[in-house]
């Protein structure tokens, strides 16, 4: 469903496009034909009426069915834009609540001890990443670090 609004919105763009192009290109014929020719004679001496209204005609054609296109063109790319950036969020808050639970539940059964490989191992995130989220989490709860002999680091927070 995605796939074809995008591709529904991209072809209404393309196609305002296309009708605002014939629409300008129109009008500037008319504008080349209403410029005096030689200095000193009268332009609408050799007028062509009938070129001229078929080139207002199409100016006017081009401006009726671009601008709705276009119009709608945008409106249907703004709406998936934000209908994106609503989905990226909402996988982006759960992705958070997952690692928010799985934090608590390991202080739970741990009695407030974590270390940074068992919470890596637990939320499948890189240890940089692991060591960031348990770096934060210790400033805001207090918690205190303790490092082992081999250099492993362990997060104390107070239950």
């Amino acid at each position: 469903m995605k796939t074809a609004e995008k591709l529904a919105a991209g072809w209404l763009l393309t196609l305002g496009f296309m009708f605002l192009s014939v629409s300008t290109s129109a009008m500037m014929q008319k504008n080349a034909m209403q410029k005096p020719m030689l200095p000193g004679l009268r332009y609408y001496d050799f007028r062509n009426e009938a070129a001229i209204n078929v080139l207002d005609n199409t100016a006017l054609h081009g401006l009726i069915f671009g601008v709705p296109t276009s119009v709608l063109g945008v409106w249907m790319a703004l709406g998936i834009f934000r209908q994106t950036r609503q989905e990226r969020k909402a996988i982006k808050s759960q992705a958070n609540e997952a690692l928010q639970s799985t934090f608590y539940r390991m202080i739970q059964e741990n009695n407030g001890r974590i270390t940074l490989v068992s919470f890596a191992m637990q939320s499948q995130l890189p240890p940089a990443t692991a060591k960031q989220y348990l770096d934060d989490q210790a400033k805001l709860f207090n918690a205190n670090f303790k490092v082992s002999e081999e250099g492993g680091i362990s997060y104390d927070f107070y239950l």
